[in-house]
């Protein structure tokens, strides 16, 4: 696939991300989110891709959905009047994917189900759809440029892209409400003291502290840092611990077998482990277990 509103670029094992619409401030189209839903996809199973840095060409990282659009600018049908039933039974219906189905959650959820961390380098307005996108993603840094705001009540919808699943996990319910309601712009500091960011740099250092964690990552077992990332998501929602225990059981019965045994090699050889399991060839099968 060719993209035309984003960027896809390897090396060193990172996959940079580019939301690529610079002089509309990487406002979000649908053409967006389907392109962004591929590359979280094609990333998945990317043996070349450890990790994924995301970011924004230009002065932005995304300043929410483009307004401009012709039509319904959320790319939904105006001739449908679905229902929750609609939701429950068709939900992958093509005429409530296309014409009901929200796109910023489409992406989300692809990136939900990445087998690859994803690091966020807010660089600049993050608004609307373009902070949202971001509460999928695994650590956020911001530039000392960056604003985020959840603006949504302001223009009179509601948020979006799974936020009110992601964004009290990340901040709690009191702050998420707060910042839901006021549709408050947030500076890089105070989205750091809420807790939504982890640090705030110089622009010119975002992009190099990014890439400094996901080479952390990169080194280690792809199969192990992608269960990882999926146990962490997807036990800490269950109701009790035990869901948890049957995964975490699984998970570690068939690393001890695999790249397991290449860790525990190398840490009594005293030498840096190298690990050669694969995305795309080597998950236990259990995974994905959710289905």
């Amino acid at each position: 696939m060719t993209y035309n509103t984003l960027l896809y670029q390897v090396a060193d094992n990172i996959l940079t991300l580019t939301l690529n619409r610079p002089e509309q401030l990487n406002a979000f189209t649908v053409e967006m989110a389907e392109e962004l839903i591929h590359a979280f996809n094609r990333a998945s199973n990317d043996d070349d891709v450890g990790a994924i840095v995301v970011t924004g060409a230009g002065r932005a990282f995304c300043a929410g959905m483009d307004l401009s659009e012709s039509g319904n600018v959320f790319g939904l049908s105006e001739d449908l009047s679905p229902t929750m039933h609609d939701m429950e039974t068709r939900l992958d219906d093509p005429d409530i994917v296309k014409g009901v189905r929200d796109t910023g959650g489409l992406v989300t959820l692809a990136i939900y189900d990445c087998n690859k961390p994803v690091i966020a380098a807010i660089n600049g307005a993050a608004v609307g759809i373009g902070a949202t996108m971001t509460c999928a993603m695994d650590i956020r840094l911001a530039s000392e440029h960056a604003r985020i705001g959840f603006v949504f009540n302001k223009i009179g919808i509601t948020p979006e892209a799974c936020s009110s699943w992601f964004l009290p996990r990340i901040v709690g319910i009191s702050q998420a409400l707060e910042w839901t309601y006021t549709a408050d712009i947030l500076n890089a500091e105070e989205a750091r003291e809420g807790r939504f960011v982890k640090a705030v740099y110089p622009a010119d250092e975002l992009l190099d502290e990014a890439y400094k964690i996901a080479a952390k990552i990169v080194v280690h077992s792809p199969v192990a840092i992608a269960l990882s990332r999926q146990m962490m998501y997807r036990n800490s929602a269950q109701a009790h611990p035990i869901e948890a225990h049957k995964v975490d059981s699984l998970a570690i019965f068939y690393a001890s077998q695999t790249s397991g045994k290449e860790g525990v090699s190398s840490f009594r050889e005293k030498r840096k482990p190298v690990f050669t399991d694969k995305t795309s060839t080597d998950m236990p099968p259990f995974y994905p277990w959710w289905e």
